[in-house]
């Protein structure tokens, strides 16, 4: 939902393909796991560390959005052992009885690092937390470059800016757009009722010209080269392109937003479930919580491993953890039913057609 995505990486890879070198001879003696994943959302080097230390071969494929992964797991064709939704998916998933309770005494790490905060947020869609590991998390805001935007953001309805005209930039992801011009109007970003959708349509509809492009990872290059002034974005990717480029800065808009979660669940049918809890509970150590976190730059709930953070102004970032209290009408997805789905993807064409 909200990765950078290695197009170039696709199928089924074991994790010595995904890092280039050899894991350790022992690696498979001990069975495999099969892991699906989000593109560029781990740190390979942690593969091979959980292939060293346990001699449990890693089988890696990923995805490039929830949808796609969705049918994969329902079908059971390809059967996973550990599979990493988003928040919304983790709640259809486990209303479609597509995965399992999860036993935390295999997963000790799990119940000791994972922050209490990220478990209630997740209760939204995982109630009493039975099923799904948080794995990373963020916000969604607004990216702007300081030398192109005169005043900072502080509303989504600075993305309707005539001065920004050609130089704004919005997500090609109908929950994410409809979440920006949903909250822009006060309503809930998992809002059914049909006139306030037609009033975020009417928006998204009267947006269309002035906004350069609708992205996904395109967005991190395009601003850090300086090619759009202001857009959508999530934390993580913000976190890197300010790195890249400090004229830029991320802001969560006054109006509330998008707090997403992605998590560790187990399939019904994970041919190797104790193999699965092995790896889960090794993600969910502080050490390699770390280095995913500086991998790939997303938020980590893992409190024990932010602890390990070095650098004391990214231990401290307001965009990697930001203080949630400090906002108002922050909410994350939920899964709306087949019925919720048609009805945003009618209201979405009715946005791309005009």
């Amino acid at each position: 939902m909200k990765k950078f995505i290695a197009l170039l990486l696709c199928g089924i890879l074991t994790a010595t393909a995904l890092t280039g070198c050899g894991s350790s001879s022992a690696a498979g003696e001990n069975g495999e796991v099969i892991v699906y994943n989000w593109g560029e959302y781990i740190d390979p080097e942690t593969l091979t560390m959980f292939e060293e230390e346990t001699g449990i071969k890693v089988v890696y494929d990923e995805f490039e959005t929830n949808e796609i992964m969705y049918p994969k797991v329902e079908a059971g064709s390809s059967a996973y052992d550990v599979v990493c939704p988003s928040d919304y998916m983790v709640q259809k998933m486990i209303e479609n009885d597509l995965i399992q309770e999860l036993d935390y005494d295999k997963i000790p790490n799990a119940k000791e690092n994972i922050g209490a905060q990220y478990y209630e947020q997740a209760a939204a869609y995982d109630p009493g937390n039975k099923y799904c590991v948080p794995y990373c998390w963020g916000t969604v805001g607004i990216i702007y470059n300081k030398t192109m935007v005169d005043t900072p953001p502080t509303k989504w309805a600075d993305l309707w800016d005539e001065k920004y005209a050609d130089n704004i930039l919005m997500m090609d992801s109908i929950k994410d757009s409809f979440m920006v011009a949903l909250k822009k109007n006060g309503f809930s970003s998992n809002s059914l009722d049909e006139s306030e959708l037609q009033i975020a349509t009417n928006d998204l509809i009267a947006q269309k010209p002035l906004v350069q492009a609708y992205v996904v990872d395109q967005v991190r290059d395009k601003m850090i080269g300086g090619e759009a002034a202001i857009g959508v974005m999530f934390s993580g990717d913000a976190i890197y392109v300010i790195g890249e480029n400090p004229d830029l800065d991320y802001v969560i808009p006054e109006e509330g937003t998008n707090v997403w979660i992605d998590g560790w669940v187990i399939p019904k049918n994970a041919p190797n479930k104790e193999n699965a809890e092995k790896f889960i509970d090794f993600m969910c150590r502080p050490d390699v919580a770390l280095k995913n976190f500086e991998y790939i730059t997303y938020g980590t709930p893992n409190t024990a491993a932010r602890e390990l953070i070095e650098d004391e102004d990214l231990k401290n970032s307001p965009i990697a953890f930001p203080d949630l209290t400090q906002y108002n009408n922050l909410e994350t997805f939920l899964y709306l039913g087949e019925d919720g789905e048609e009805l945003f993807n009618k209201y979405w064409k009715e946005v791309m057609s005009k």
